[in-house]
């Protein structure tokens, strides 16, 4: 389905422009991996996404074969979980770009810790036959600049592990704030972890854990997903000033990385305020043309975002610590390229980093222009703020169920024109 995005007289102009956003895909699908180890664990505001409701029917098939189609981390998450559940044999694939996406890293690191792991097609991708089994080893050695979804993968089943888990990382260290989320999960869960030194250790989660989580009556609340609003931030640094929205839930101290918006979009003339489970997002001042230079090295995620703000406000910009996009739903860095480039500026991308200069924004008039998706649920949702400056069409644009399914229902309720062309 392809879709004709466009503004008019009432887009944004409604008093109050609110709307809630749906948990955390990425602590939702490391609590439902947590939860199936502990039953006791109860959890509130699960991401409706499509990934997380396809780890959610994984965990709980009892088919031999799990599809996970584009969902990379439940892929990750799930060759874990099922190389350290004895007596569980299952075949894991996905689709044809999921099987060009690197998994030899974790499968490796699962194998030296003794489990049972094939490859079905290439070796080194998905798909994979697991045949489950006990983990009867403890230590690790990884390379710090992998993807953290691995060392995430890793860090989700050590509590069930005989002897816990100790894993060394070598090197600088890749969406570090990745790390952290599921190290404060495991905290928050009475699971005991230590971070020091560049290395982790997780100690094995005893009958007292699951007595604590039977005791504990209150539920885990998942915070609403940072990476989702990260398009409103986009889009009200593009909108006149005064322009509100208020988004709900968010706490002020949050254990996602892609918190780090509120502050970035500062410069931007974007002022975030906390109130009681929500923030209000408010264009404070209208913003000139300048350059930024940014290291996204800790959130990757909200690259896109920032790269079409600054296309939108004529920024010139430098995004670099981008290596993981590279092996994501698509090449990111040349997918941002190419639909960049068909605003008029000139965009150079390395292994890592992305720059251009958009003093020379081609403001389209009349030619409305056909942005490519990819299959990439962030290519969309990243370019739709645009439609504030001129109407433009996002192909695929079913593509956003992957993480945020009433991602054009809210856009909208703040009065933009979604017109479906097919």
């Amino acid at each position: 389905m392809d879709i004709r995005l466009s503004s008019n007289d009432k887009t944004l102009k409604s008093p109050k422009n609110t709307l809630i956003i749906s948990g955390s895909k990425s602590e939702s699908n490391r609590l439902l991996i947590l939860q199936k180890l502990f039953p006791e664990i109860r959890v509130n505001n699960l991401s409706n996404s499509e990934d997380t409701l396809l780890l959610q029917k994984a965990l709980n098939t009892m088919e031999r074969t799990v599809d996970i189609h584009h969902a990379g981390t439940a892929m990750r998450f799930l060759t874990a979980y099922f190389a350290s559940q004895p007596v569980c044999e299952v075949e894991l694939t996905g689709s044809l770009r999921m099987k060009e996406r690197p998994i030899k890293i974790l499968v490796e690191a699962l194998k030296s810790l003794g489990a049972n792991i094939e490859y079905l097609e290439k070796e080194g991708f998905p798909p994979l036959l697991i045949k489950g089994k006990n983990l009867e080893k403890n230590k690790l050695i990884l390379d710090a600049n992998v993807s953290s979804q691995y060392i995430t993968a890793l860090l989700l089943i050590a509590p069930k592990l005989p002897d816990g888990l100790e894993l060394k990382l070598e090197g600088g260290i890749t969406s570090l704030p990745y790390i952290q989320m599921t190290l404060a999960l495991l905290k928050q869960l009475n699971i005991p972890a230590t971070f020091e030194e560049n290395t982790i250790r997780v100690l094995p989660a005893g009958k007292d854990v699951s007595e604590k989580l039977r005791k504990n009556e209150i539920p885990f609340t998942v915070e609403s997903d940072w990476s989702s609003a990260s398009y409103f931030y986009s889009l009200v640094a593009l909108a006149p000033v005064g322009t509100e929205i208020s988004l709900s839930y968010y706490f002020e101290k949050s254990i996602q990385g892609d918190a780090r918006v509120a502050k970035i979009y500062e410069q931007f003339g974007v002022e975030t305020q906390f109130k009681e489970r929500s923030i209000l997002i408010k264009k404070t001042e209208r913003v000139k043309p300048f350059s930024i230079e940014l290291d996204l090295v800790d959130t990757p995620d909200i690259a896109q975002t920032l790269a079409v703000t600054c296309l939108g406000l004529g920024i010139s910009c430098r995004l670099s610590g981008l290596r993981t996009l590279k092996i994501k739903e698509t090449d990111r860095l040349q997918a941002l390229k190419n639909e960049l480039e068909k605003f008029g500026v000139q965009v150079s991308i390395t292994r890592e980093c992305i720059s251009f200069d958009s003093k020379n924004l081609t403001r389209t008039g009349e030619r409305i222009i056909s942005i490519e998706t990819y299959n990439d649920h962030r290519m969309a949702m990243a370019f739709a703020p645009l439609a504030l400056l001129f109407p433009i069409v996002i192909q695929n644009a079913r593509v956003v169920e992957k993480s945020y399914p009433n991602f054009w229902a809210d856009f909208k309720s703040l009065g933009f024109e979604v017109e479906k062309l097919s």
